[in-house]
């Protein structure tokens, strides 16, 4: 053998070692436990990356492996922190991976026959108890020669089964309908039209926040453009909205104030909301009342902004190097965390808006995952 090819042939050995030394280190990370008391964020990105990070060092403290194809990579945890849902794989199945080893816990697809072609539009939720998960399918029979748009399907899945889950009890849903939660006393929240609260047991849709159906004297019907799903620490299930707001009955639009508000309902209490925050200066894709001052909302795009609910007033605002989709806090709530679109997170003092640090995560894009902060048990 020549030396330039035992140069090359030991190069080659070499770097399969290395390899195998980087799949062997990346293998040992995958079954790092989470820590209890530890506060986390877990956000996914491109080809198929569930990453676990670090809130106290701002760390990337693990990666998993999310089986079938990205997207749009919206997660759910399960209520005792231990269980992370994806809908992914293009919004046709949904995938339970343990936290503490990343392995697959649980799979269900939703399609529920043949020739049926079936997705969930961000509409995917873990019960209160964490004993069964929620879908809205969306399906369509593909046909020889034509497509048939189906009625949609509200899907009870129990965790139970696992990997091979099927849909323990179905309903007809009401079309459009996209976030969801559970809760504490096991009514389901969905948000389309209107938003609507569930009987998980019966199916019954019964309309708890009139949106395009709203009633509001001289105001606009909303504008709402709202998917990321966030479980927040002071149980918000809270969607943004526009309108306009008029002087009088005669509804001019050239004297009307164009305002942002926002759609809550209390988890907890099952309390509903309907506020406006502020002017429209912008648009934002998502926001986040603060978790130690329930006065103060946060929205994110093009730039980061806060909010004084109460005087409806433009506080501050951050410049961004780029669109970010997704924003959460901390517990304590003097750190923010900018996630969706790239592969970096940006993070923020609550009050200030400075920028204190950022994590580019290893793969692509974001898009536009949901991330979510919590602290482990």
């Amino acid at each position: 053998m020549s030396r330039k090819a035992f140069a090359a042939a030991l190069g080659g050995l070499s770097l399969a070692c290395a390899l195998q030394a980087v799949a062997a280190d990346a293998g040992a990370d995958t079954g790092k436990a989470l820590e209890s008391g530890h506060e986390y964020l877990i956000s996914t990105n491109y080809p198929n990356n569930l990453h676990v990070i670090d809130m106290q060092t701002d760390k990337l403290y693990k990666t998993c492996t999310i089986p079938g194809a990205y997207g749009p990579g919206m997660t759910q945890l399960s209520p005792d922190r231990k269980v992370a849902y994806i809908l992914s794989n293009h919004y046709a199945d949904i995938y339970g991976i343990q936290l503490d080893d990343c392995k697959p816990v649980f799979h269900a697809t939703i399609a529920q026959k043949p020739g049926e072609n079936a997705r969930a539009m961000f509409s995917m939720t873990v019960s209160h108890d964490g004993k069964e998960i929620y879908a809205i399918a969306n399906p369509t029979l593909i046909l020889s020669e034509h497509y048939e748009v189906q009625q949609p399907r509200l899907q009870v899945y129990s965790v139970a089964d696992g990997m091979g889950a099927k849909p323990v009890r179905t309903f007809p849903a009401p079309r459009q309908l996209t976030i969801m939660q559970s809760g504490d006393d096991g009514t389901l929240y969905v948000a389309g039209p209107d938003i609507y609260k569930v009987d998980v047991k019966t199916g019954k849709f019964d309309v708890i926040i009139p949106s395009r159906n709203w009633k509001r004297p001289n105001y606009a019907p909303p504008d709402v453009l709202y998917v990321w799903n966030q479980q927040t620490y002071p149980r918000d299930f809270s969607l943004l909205y526009t309108t306009a707001k008029f002087k009088d009955a005669k509804q001019d639009m050239a004297t009307a104030d164009f305002l942002y508000g926002f759609f809550n309902i209390d988890l907890a209490t099952g309390k509903t909301e309907t506020v406006d925050f502020g002017p429209v200066t912008e648009v934002y894709f998502s926001g986040i009342r603060s978790a130690k001052d329930r006065n103060v909302i946060y929205g994110v795009l093009n730039r980061l902004a806060k909010y004084d609910i109460k005087e409806q007033k433009l506080v501050k605002a951050a410049n961004l190097d780029h669109s970010y989709y997704c924003l959460s806090t901390n517990k304590a709530g003097n750190k923010l965390y900018l996630t969706g679109t790239l592969n970096d997170v940006a993070i923020y003092d609550a009050d200030s808006l400075e920028r204190i640090g950022d994590l580019k995560l290893p793969g692509g894009d974001m898009a536009i995952t949901t991330s979510q902060a919590f602290v482990a048990n």
